[in-house]
């Protein structure tokens, strides 16, 4: 039998290496590769997808197990945008509700991360979470995060809020949900609405109003199913050179101590969270997404715009400050090498980790938080032009199920009863 930990499908890393930018100066005609005939002059990168994300999490006594859920599927979301094409542009931020040790003048809602590129300070926030029975206004959280957050314009951006909880959508009183959802899509913010439940509870259609009329998507979950995994004989391993690429970064500037310390305590709760999301975390620092230029040299230094003579002596790490400007660009490059190879070993590794996953059969089980999370983004993602990978062990499926139904078997066998919830569109359920 299978080993089961924590929490369900692998996702798939994209290569970390950055687009090279070009040298100084016009090109050499000597040194151009030769060019077929009638080549054609390769296209322009796409342009990044803004794409803001907030998750906003009830936190009442009763939900640990939604709460364990999204600190351990935090990467694998990450991993998952990581696969994308074009790549996002991905910022995130966390919300709670429900939560007595917050202020009754909010609603009992609380921002802990306005949305930010910082992922280590996103994981920190959800660690740091405690329980904490209160009184549960779905329509305050939303409010408070539709105008309290950040949220890009650009062209054509994604803004997608996930709302879970599992008490009733119509408690407040003072702000009514539907008002707030019909303003959440009027500013283009997109909700997904997870009920903590069963789908047959008298309280559940609220939640699915939520997402209906946000445009979003409604789901029906057993919460506790969301800190499931497959552990791997290549987690250690994956969590070994987490640790490792560490020593290549170059802490400087102001948050240099602050970055360092919540680097690795990020590695601490994820791997004490689990292997499972140990791994996830591994891979998601080996990708482009995982980035940490406001205080490391090696990523800020592939900002275009950032310039390494604008850093002062006294904000360099001290073995750094009596190197001339060659010097250090040398040992940034090198640092920067070094962690493209461990990033290599990574990539190798959490192939073959998602390999081994793939080929294991694994339960038929309900859906988990994770599992509708990356279905609803997965889904509103692809409508804005980003493009995911087709999962192996989805495309094995489809092709079974395809064999099945050249034998007449397919019919049954799509609609056997397995899920203790349902997954589905605002308009209704559906697998």
């Amino acid at each position: 039998m299978l080993p089961i930990q924590m929490l369900a499908l692998p996702i798939l890393v994209a290569s970390a290496s950055m687009p090279l930018r070009g040298t100084d100066g016009p090109p050499v005609p000597a040194a151009a590769p030769p060019v077929a005939p009638h080549a054609e002059a390769p296209a322009a990168a796409p342009e990044r997808v803004i794409v803001d994300l907030a998750i906003l999490l009830d936190t009442s006594g009763s939900m640990n197990g939604l709460l364990d859920a999204a600190r351990q599927r935090l990467w694998a979301i990450v991993n998952d945008f990581a696969t994308a094409s074009p790549l996002p542009d991905l910022r995130i931020a966390l919300l709670t509700y429900g939560n007595n040790g917050h202020t009754a003048g909010s609603g009992w809602v609380k921002v802990h991360t306005d949305l930010t590129d910082d992922l280590d300070l996103v994981s920190q926030e959800l660690f740091a979470q405690t329980l904490d029975g209160g009184t549960e206004l779905v329509a305050r959280v939303i409010e408070a995060a539709r105008t309290g957050l950040s949220w890009r314009s650009g062209e054509n951006p994604l803004r997608i809020m996930v709302v879970a909880g599992n008490e009733s959508a119509d408690q407040d009183h003072v702000v009514p949900f539907r008002d707030a959802c019909r303003a959440a899509i009027a500013d283009g913010i997109i909700i997904n609405a997870i009920y903590c439940g069963n789908e047959a509870d008298t309280i559940a259609p609220g939640w699915r109003e939520v997402a209906q009329l946000a445009d979003g998507m409604f789901a029906s979950i057993d919460q506790d199913l969301g800190a499931v995994a497959i552990a791997t004989p290549f987690d250690d391993e994956l969590t070994r050179l987490s640790t490792l690429v560490n020593a290549t970064y170059i802490p400087f500037g102001t948050l240099a101590e602050s970055g360092q310390m919540r680097q690795t305590a990020q590695d601490g709760n994820a791997g004490g969270a689990s292997g499972w999301a140990g791994a996830e975390r591994a891979v998601s620092k080996s990708a482009v997404l995982y980035c940490n230029r406001a205080w490391d040299l090696v990523d800020a230094c592939r900002d275009a715009s950032f310039r390494l003579e604008d850093v002062k002596a006294e904000d360099l790490p001290e073995g750094m400050r009596t190197m001339t400007m060659e010097e250090r660009r040398a040992y940034i490059a090198g640092q920067a090498e070094k962690r493209g190879q461990i990033h290599a070993q990574i990539q190798e590794s959490g192939r073959r980790r998602a390999a081994w996953i793939a080929e294991q059969a694994a339960e038929a089980r309900g859906p988990s938080f994770g599992d509708v999370l990356r279905r609803a983004i997965r889904a509103q993602a692809t409508a804005k032009g980003i493009r995911f990978p087709v999962d192996e062990p989805v495309a094995s499926a489809a092709r079974g199920a395809a064999e099945a139904g050249d034998s007449g078997g397919a019919g049954e066998a799509g609609h056997r009863g397995t899920h203790r919830g349902t997954v589905g569109g605002a308009g209704g359920s559906g697998g």
